[in-house]
């Protein structure tokens, strides 16, 4: 993923409104992130963690959406997959929820994924980092095909919340 710059990233919203882009938190430290390393940026807010944010590429250019984290169940330990990357977590993947674009997000109308809880899955795909012992099923794809299939993934997700 190419570098952003926060007024990129504000600029890229696709699911709320340009006020509730200008005011949402976009991560301080823009210039250190791994890029090489990321199919998406997605990060949460510190001071409302329920919600969350991601920034993708698609077709030479960002697409960005607000995302709200569904709220877990206290105690909750059992495994779950995220929808995007395929990494298995307990209790480290949450039902992110986006309102749809336009008049359907306007009606109330939402798509919602399973997602890494930290959305770092381009860190997981390529094992930069951990998320315990079976967390990545064994595949025979290689990491290229990995990183296509969550590319891809996430593309359908972006897909079913713009169309």
């Amino acid at each position: 993923m190419k570098p952003l710059t926060e007024q990129q990233i504000r600029a890229a919203f696709v699911n709320c409104t340009k006020g509730e882009a200008t005011r949402l938190a976009v991560p301080r430290d823009l210039a250190e992130r791994p890029w090489g390393d990321l199919d998406y940026l997605g990060w949460r807010d510190p001071q409302a963690p329920d919600r969350a944010h991601l920034v993708v590429e698609l077709d030479g250019r960002p697409t960005a959406l607000a995302l709200r984290a569904a709220a877990g169940a206290v105690g909750q330990a059992r495994r779950s997959m995220c929808s995007m990357c395929l990494t298995t977590h307990s209790g480290g993947v949450a039902l992110m929820v986006a309102p749809r674009a336009g008049l359907a997000g306007r009606q109330g109308n939402s798509v919602g994924a399973y997602l890494c809880a930290d959305l770092a899955c381009s860190l997981y795909v390529r094992g930069l980092r951990d998320a315990g012992i079976g967390a990545r099923l064994p595949e025979t794809l290689t990491l290229e095909e990995k990183i296509r299939r969550t590319v891809a993934n996430l593309a359908a997700f972006v897909a079913k919340v713009t169309g």
